[in-house]
């Protein structure tokens, strides 16, 4: 699935990159740099997510995806000492955002029964999974490679999805494939909303916005997908949801108005 998505998507972005008239060559330095940062955001973090999903309860996982914030600060500030002095009021959004996850989440990690061994697989490789998504978020930001955004979104999901096809002949995941209409329309979808879309929207937003800011979205995914579940599936919307929504908006709020300084980016 992860193959075929970034594949589709990467080519189809440069096509239409070269069409428009931006310049899609990269020289060896960019294409290295490219191909790193799409293996960490995709090839990795993204695969792995999509198999842990698998084994780990939705309520785990979403909470352990949300720690992503918090690699973000730590990559960043303490193991890549760049990006200047986080203020108070960031890291005290980070603490509120986390704590609102536990909150929103709080049924579904208490109906939870004790994880078997690969449950706690999964869990593990979703902290290794969010870890990685961070450093090539933070790489993105300090590496100034010199293309076009799109460009540089088109090459990192190409080779991201190469690596992953090349992954899945070799584990013979291949012959699991169901090619059903389902199936189908689920990596059309994320073609479309997930890589041109999100994905270009999330390296542009990498290149000019604090990563600090960026890495909210960890804790506005979960609350969206709670009103999508009430909206299109018409699941209930427990006093959890609402309280942990509620501690959720003003972490966010915290964390995007608080004053950052910013070195500049190599």
């Amino acid at each position: 699935m992860a193959g075929m998505r970034f594949s589709i998507a990467g080519s189809a972005m440069l096509l239409f990159c070269r069409l428009s008239g931006r310049k899609t060559k990269v020289t060896p330095d960019q294409f290295w740099r490219l191909a790193f940062i799409g293996i960490l955001l995709l090839a990795i973090s993204n695969a792995v997510l999509g198999w842990a999903e698998l084994y780990v309860p939705t309520g785990l996982a979403a909470l352990l995806i949300s720690i992503t914030p918090i690699w973000f600060l730590f990559i960043e500030h303490v193991l890549l000492k760049r990006g200047g002095r986080v203020g108070r009021a960031a890291l005290v959004g980070v603490g509120l955002g986390i704590a609102g996850m536990i909150v929103l989440l709080w049924p579904q990690l208490r109906a939870t029964q004790s994880l078997g061994g690969w449950e706690l697989l999964g869990a593990f490789s979703l902290l290794g999974s969010s870890f990685s998504w961070a450093f090539g978020s933070v790489l993105a930001r300090h590496w100034r490679v010199g293309v076009d955004p799109l460009v540089g979104a088109g090459w990192q999901m190409a080779i991201a999805g190469i690596v992953d096809l090349v992954l899945a002949l070799a584990l013979g995941e291949h012959r699991a494939a169901t090619w059903d209409y389902a199936g189908l329309g689920a990596i059309f979808y994320l073609v479309v909303f997930g890589s041109w879309v999100g994905y270009s929207a999330y390296v542009y937003l990498l290149r000019h916005v604090p990563t600090a800011k960026v890495a909210t979205y960890a804790y506005v995914n979960p609350v969206v997908a709670v009103i999508l579940g009430w909206l299109v599936l018409g699941e209930p919307i427990d006093r959890f949801m609402f309280a942990g929504a509620a501690i959720i908006v003003p972490a966010v709020a915290l964390v995007t108005t608080a004053e950052h300084e910013i070195e500049p980016a190599d």
